[in-house]
């Protein structure tokens, strides 16, 4: 009996691990596909022809980063990413250097919502698509 125990363990290892690797990969593949989001609409931000357009954009950016339940989520700007996930941030915990750019990219989402003007507004949207691009 111990030897079918020792054989079976590898095997019972992986099926109890698959469960949390899967669901890590699933985290992982919400937050790419929120932070494209996010970056798309950097980059529509940064194409807009007025202000009003452009901070509306920059809206989403921030919404697909905070998630609905994050700090500066503007429930009255759309969600692009409604159903992606929790959040681009949220769901990239852990993975640091993808949060340092996160993080980059909503302060500069978030400098380009008090913008003034068409070009500050476009400079900070331009950063922002760029920390979301990066690799």
């Amino acid at each position: 009996m111990t030897k079918h125990f020792v054989r079976g363990l590898p095997a019972l290892m992986l099926v109890l691990a698959l469960p949390f690797a899967a669901s890590a990969a699933d985290a992982n593949g919400a937050a790419s596909k929120q932070i494209a989001t996010a970056g798309a609409h950097a980059g529509m931000a940064l194409g807009a022809a007025d202000l009003a357009t452009t901070h509306a954009h920059l809206h989403h950016v921030v919404n697909c980063l905070v998630g609905p339940s994050g700090k500066g989520f503007d429930a009255k700007a759309a969600d692009p990413c409604k159903g992606m996930g929790q959040g681009a941030i949220v769901d990239a915990k852990g993975d640091t250097a993808v949060e340092a750019r996160l993080h980059a990219a909503l302060g500069d989402a978030q400098q380009g919502l008090k913008a003034t003007t068409l070009d500050a507004a476009h400079a900070d949207a331009k950063k922002a698509m760029e920390s979301l691009q990066a690799k």
